[in-house]
């Protein structure tokens, strides 16, 4: 069972519109961006087909708006990890905010989680609408008819609307073609809208591999730092790696040279191992 993946996995490789995907066509959703799973419903139902029965259903809210609301899905979700001893972290203060990256990074590690159990195949027993309507949605659903016939009966002793003067119709009438007429554009702006956070999240993922390999240079730096290996010669041949300016491309030569200097190792001894090992 994958759980604990780590950063570099090629789990965290995959693209947004393919976890799209792979939401809408397992559960039967039309979501369109990464951002409408923030809720934590949608991992709810992914974890209730892939463990059938463990999730309870009924206490999920699949309209949930509200931080609140979201947390309380989130506390389902982490009574499910509990069940089956699941130990990745729920950072839910960070993905109830409705971030991209931070929720693309939770869907992409439970793509590969639920991939792991049963090779990923289907429960194709599994209704996933159905399983909804059972859940916090019908729920929902009754709540909001209620509201609506609160706000007839609001409206029935309410004045009527006061009507408007030709002078004041004219340039509303006026303002709304101009909208009408401006579809395209709108279009436009929301298209290029998506492919700018499409390019956002892919320069945080390149950020997040750049700040890891920074990370492991740095591990390696203070280890040579310590003082009692500070002389030796590999120490030595590391630091002159770690510390070459950008220009020099004869590091590493520089450093291999270093190393056999340090161990007593000429020219031509270090060509006859060579050539022994060949």
């Amino acid at each position: 069972m994958a759980t604990n993946i780590g950063i570099m996995d090629s789990a965290y490789f995959v693209g947004r519109n393919e976890i799209l995907g792979w939401i809408n066509d397992r559960l039967h959703l039309n979501l369109s961006r990464i951002e409408e799973a923030a809720s934590g419903a949608v991992q709810c139902q992914m974890m209730d087909m892939t463990f059938p029965g463990v999730v309870p259903m009924h206490k999920v809210n699949f309209d949930a708006k509200n931080e609140y609301e979201m947390i309380q899905n989130y506390k389902v979700m982490q009574e499910v990890f509990t069940k089956l001893k699941i130990t990745k972290p729920l950072e839910v203060n960070k993905l109830v905010k409705g971030r991209p990256l931070d929720n693309l990074e939770f869907l992409q590690w439970l793509k590969r989680f639920c991939d792991s159990i049963n090779g990923g195949i289907m429960n194709e027993n599994y209704n996933p609408v159905e399983r909804r309507s059972r859940g916090g949605k019908e729920k929902s659903v009754k709540g909001s008819s209620k509201v609506s016939k609160s706000m007839q009966t609001n409206n029935m002793h309410q004045p009527p609307p006061v009507t408007t003067s030709n002078k004041t119709f004219g340039p509303k009438q006026a303002k709304s073609h101009a909208v009408g007429g401006g579809s395209n554009s709108s279009a436009e702006v929301q298209a290029l809208s998506k492919e700018l956070e499409d390019l956002k999240v892919s320069v945080d993922l390149l950020e997040k591999e750049r700040d890891f390999y920074f990370s492991k240079l740095r591990d390696v730096e203070i280890l040579c730092q310590t003082p009692e290996l500070d002389d030796l010669p590999i120490v030595v041949a590391v630091k002159k790696i770690l510390y070459a300016a950008d220009a020099n491309e004869s590091a590493l030569e520089e450093a291999q040279e270093c190393l056999s200097q340090s161990l007593g190792l000429g020219a031509e001894e270090v060509e006859q191992e060579a050539e022994t090992q060949t």
